[in-house]
């Protein structure tokens, strides 16, 4: 089958189905999704011929591209909550300016320089180079889980720096046209200058009324995404015929101030934003490589892989470095950003239009700007796709093992929380309760005093470090609240709550959507709490190929299962899973107090191949838990006297 044999219809499929399906097979595979989606791309377009954009799709071909890259720039201003910016506000400022300028001037003596173009079309380039792409960032930070600042300077340098990009190019075309007596330098700064504040002015003016009109329910709560979905490609189309490119900066500024206007219905608006730009990134990305002509690249030489060489390994870092100087951002953060600038769809499109206007501008190698801009988005996309996530681990920047979020304080979950970080898991014990906590800091186990859903906690606890939430405090509605609101930052087969003491009646029966999934057999806090306290305990054990999980189930089978920790990481298993007894396996569990004899036996084993959680003996084991109960019962009655003083 050919390109031509596909209607606009089956091609539009065709690219729903290759990008999302990439998109799946990446995260099976734990592969850079955007390498995936470029290589099938080439393979449907190019190489096998089956998919043609230009043929099937036609004229529309430009304008669906333009129209997505508009809603992905939204989305990505929708992220942008200025109350974020705590710890990175002044890297992020430095890499916007004068970082963007530096990135700017740098680009244009590599391209003159190094890939031979001229002066003209060099400045033209080197502006569109100043964007790193956030539909290429955004993938590679959900798969590389970087620590909370990093992450945050990319994203932030990549959507406030694409509008940037587009416009600098736009800035350098006028002055080509000038240049070219095409039209007078007054004429071209005042169209410039008139463009970006008319740009601006739209994009902030749509914002505030779009926030006044939802805080004013001036529209209907099924009607708001529709509503916003309107307004940004209305903006962003109305922008663009003031302005070429403009209109980018338009929707950008219009997420910016949604982003920050504290509506309470933008949650779910946020979700379903992120939902469309999964789709018009994979989308997108197959669409710009199916369209891509191979025969370009013949024109160019050796100066262009060397070029992009020179781009990765010294116009970045140079720029990176030089912008952050004098900052507080310490220096490993610096080489991750330093190496970190993939190039993405908003490049290439760019790139593709002003190729065009300086060909027929009369400029001899614009056309040549096309093959470059193709070969810089595959290189950075597959050199960085595959180089984020060990370089963040090599500089501290990324957790390997994610770790347990735990909501309650009480015996159950201090034995737990002490027992895994014993065994060296990530863990974090949250309570509304300070004094709850307090036998947990004693244990050395990490904790967080405060309501786990406040924007303290969003800016104070590192969520990337933990891919696991157990709720089990004595609230049970706020348990559920808490496994609803997280479980799309978590994924709800992550997301774990005890049985409710009375789930089973009709009355109190909650729709599959609330809570989370339930562990350790579907008891409720309060029959493990009594279980505690009849001496019961949590134990790790490690798994060998002499100790098997059906040798320990058979000293033990009384135990509660609760999670398996492996190479993956921690997984707590439900009433369904079963455990895959392979060496290196470690089991976490709450052993009965007459399990005695068979602790002896796996203690044994053990000492075969020494662990850390292992090495203590049922005696010294029975006094800390005792020592952890006394302390939880002196914290309670502080708590109680000191509530008894307030009261008073």
């Amino acid at each position: 089958m050919h390109g031509e044999g596909l209607t606009a219809l089956g091609a539009i499929g065709l690219v729903g189905v290759a990008g999302v399906g990439a998109q799946w097979i990446a995260w099976r595979m734990q592969l850079p999704a955007i390498v995936l989606m470029l290589i099938v791309g080439l393979i449907f377009g190019p190489v096998l011929g089956v998919l043609n954009p230009q043929e099937t799709i036609g004229d529309l071909s430009g304008p669906i591209i333009s129209l997505a890259v508009a809603i992905i720039l939204f989305e990505g201003g929708l992220t942008l909550n200025l109350r974020g910016l705590r710890d990175a506000a002044s890297g992020v400022r430095r890499l916007i300016f004068p970082g963007a300028v530096l990135g700017w001037v740098l680009s244009v003596l590599a391209l003159h320089y190094v890939a031979g173009l001229s002066w003209e079309t060099s400045w033209v380039f080197g502006g569109i180079m100043i964007v790193t792409g956030p539909t290429v960032i955004a993938p590679l930070l959900r798969q590389a889980r970087l620590a909370r600042r990093p992450a945050a300077l990319l994203q932030w340098e990549a959507i406030a720096n694409d509008p940037l990009g587009a416009l600098a190019a736009v800035l350098a075309f006028e002055i080509v046209l000038v240049a070219r007596a095409a039209e007078t330098a007054p004429a071209a700064i005042r169209d410039l200058v008139l463009g970006i504040l008319l740009a601006t002015g739209l994009g902030f003016a749509v914002g505030r009324g779009l926030a006044w009109s939802f805080r004013n329910a001036r529209v209907p709560e099924y009607m708001k995404v529709p509503v916003i979905f309107v307004a940004v490609l209305g903006a962003f189309s109305l922008s663009d015929a003031l302005l070429h490119e403009s209109g980018l900066l338009t929707v950008t500024i219009l997420g910016l101030v949604l982003a920050n206007s504290r509506l309470a219905s933008l949650q779910e608006v946020r979700r379903f934003k992120e939902h469309a730009t999964v789709l018009l990134v994979s989308g997108v990305f197959i669409l710009l490589a199916a369209s891509f002509d191979v025969a370009a690249l013949e024109r160019l030489d050796w100066r262009a892989p060397l070029f992009v060489a020179v781009v990765i390994l010294l116009v970045r870092p140079a720029a990176v470095f030089l912008s952050l100087l004098g900052t507080d951002i310490p220096q490993k953060e610096r080489v991750l950003v330093a190496f970190t600038g993939p190039r993405g769809v908003v490049l290439m499109a760019v790139a593709g239009l002003f190729g065009e206007r300086l060909t027929e501008a009369g400029v001899a190698d614009g056309y040549d700007i096309i093959p470059l801009a193709f070969l810089l988005v595959a290189a950075t996309v597959v050199i960085h796709g595959f180089s984020l996530k060990p370089l963040a681990q090599a500089l501290g920047l990324s957790r390997a093992v994610p770790g347990l979020m735990i909501l309650g304080a009480n015996r159950f979950t201090l034995a737990l929380s002490e027992a895994l970080t014993k065994a060296e898991v990530p863990v974090i014990l949250t309570d509304t309760n300070h004094y709850r906590l307090g036998p947990a800091r004693q244990a050395g186990v990490e904790t967080y005093s405060g309501d786990i859903l406040s924007e303290a906690a969003e800016h104070r606890v590192e969520l990337i470090r933990y891919n696991t939430l157990l709720a089990a405090s004595d609230n049970e509605a706020h348990n559920t609240l808490v496994a609803t609101d997280l479980a799309p930052e978590f994924g709800r087969e992550n997301v774990w709550q005890l049985r409710r003491a009375r789930e089973d009646s009709p009355r109190h029966a909650l729709p599959a959507s609330l809570g989370g999934r339930t562990p350790l057999g579907e008891k409720s806090l309060g029959e493990l709490e009594g279980m505690m306290a009849e001496g019961w305990r949590a134990r790790v054990t490690k798994l060998t190929e002499e100790f098997t999980f059906d040798d320990w189930r058979a000293r033990q089978p009384e135990a509660l299962v609760f999670a398996v920790i492996n190479d993956d990481g921690l997984k707590i298993l439900g009433p369904e899973d079963e455990v895959k007894s392979t060496d290196g396996t470690r089991l976490v569990a709450l052993v009965p107090p007459d399990a005695a004899p068979a602790i002896e036996e796996e203690k044994e084993a053990e000492e075969r191949e020494p662990l850390p959680e292992g090495s203590a003996d049922e005696e010294e084991a029975a006094e800390q838990a005792a020592d952890a109960e006394a302390e939880l019962e002196d914290a309670e009655q502080e708590a109680g006297a000191s509530d008894a003083e307030r009261r008073a």
